[in-house]
């Protein structure tokens, strides 16, 4: 594992070194680096969603929903999700997967958004990014594509990988099974809507899996949206996988629990069980979008339910 200090990855050029000085406003470490055989990947925090503690479990009883927030010491009525993307570099290829919230869509949700500044600081350059996978096109994983500037300063000649279920779904999205907040549903349909229209052309579709880069390797899993994907980096006898929204922090206790999301919940927990159980089979790391920055870790199975192992931080 690299120190991201020091600029051990390939992710980080020795020239930004002093864009690594922590202003005012960026108290805590924002991005932390990785290294799978060959792979280099730089988990980096888009920030956190202040939403309803309700939306951990809405078929849970709120009871025990309760009790598992007071266990865990938070507060019982709105939990800060956090909102991790990772960049890797896997031959000559640099691979973003998912792209952050973007700019507030109207939603008072000040403290996300802050993927594209952070890429800056950690001398990230957009036009090196030669592919882009998007784990499912909900809002916090694709817009910031749609802050203003930002396509500009991409290569022409990006690809963007999707599934082809996940394109389908956003023509006409079904949210009767989901439980989110008001507002919502309106602007996730107007963020994917958008993005179609302004992406389209660079868009690959996939059907059930792609190589997008020597070891990386992006797989339909559907559940949270019909065409949501998880992605598999192996090299070297060392392997690691990112979850997008397949798994959150109180899915490991409670993996039956519906996430206010998930527009399958049913097929939401059949894949998250599944997911989990071959991670901790394996012992690959885990890195997903909703656990707690840098979300590093190992999954155990702890009884009839899973375990969260996070790594130790590296310094």
């Amino acid at each position: 594992m690299e120190n991201v200090v020091t600029g051990g990855s390939k992710l980080l050029e020795p020239k930004t070194a002093p864009e690594l000085r922590l202003g005012a406003e960026e108290l805590v470490p924002s991005r932390y680096a990785v290294r799978i055989g060959e792979i280099d990947v730089l988990v980096i925090s888009d920030g956190v969603l202040p939403l309803p503690s309700a939306m951990l479990g809405h078929n849970a009883d709120p009871g025990v929903r309760a009790a598992w927030l007071n266990d865990m010491f938070l507060p019982p009525d709105a939990f800060d999700w956090a909102l991790n993307v990772i960049v890797v570099r896997s031959g000559e290829q640099t691979v973003l997967i998912d792209a952050g919230l973007g700019s507030d869509p109207n939603l008072n949700l000040p403290r996300a958004g802050q993927l594209i500044k952070r890429l800056a600081a950690a001398g990230i350059d957009l036009a090196a990014v030669t592919d882009v996978v998007i784990t499912h096109m909900h809002m916090d994983h694709i817009g910031g594509l749609l802050i203003d500037g930002v396509k500009e300063r991409l290569r022409p000649d990006l690809r963007i990988h999707v599934a082809a279920a996940e394109a389908k779904f956003w023509e006409s999205p079904d949210f009767s099974h989901t439980s989110m907040p008001p507002g919502f549903p309106e602007v996730l349909r107007a963020t994917a809507k958008r993005f179609a229209k302004e992406y389209g052309s660079q868009v690959r579709l996939f059907d059930e899996e792609r190589e997008v880069a020597p070891g990386v390797v992006v797989r339909r899993t559907g559940g949270h949206t019909p065409g949501h994907s998880v992605v598999r980096l192996a090299s070297g006898g060392d392997r690691l996988t990112f979850a997008g929204d397949a798994v959150f922090t109180v899915g490991f206790e409670h993996p039956d629990w519906y996430n206010g999301f998930e527009h399958d919940p049913e097929e939401a927990v059949r894949v998250r069980v599944r997911l989990l159980t071959e991670l901790a089979a394996t012992g690959e790391q885990l890195v997903a979008t909703h656990l707690p920055f840098p979300s590093v870790g190992r999954v155990a199975v702890d009884g009839d339910v899973f375990r969260w192992v996070p790594a130790l931080w590296d310094y």
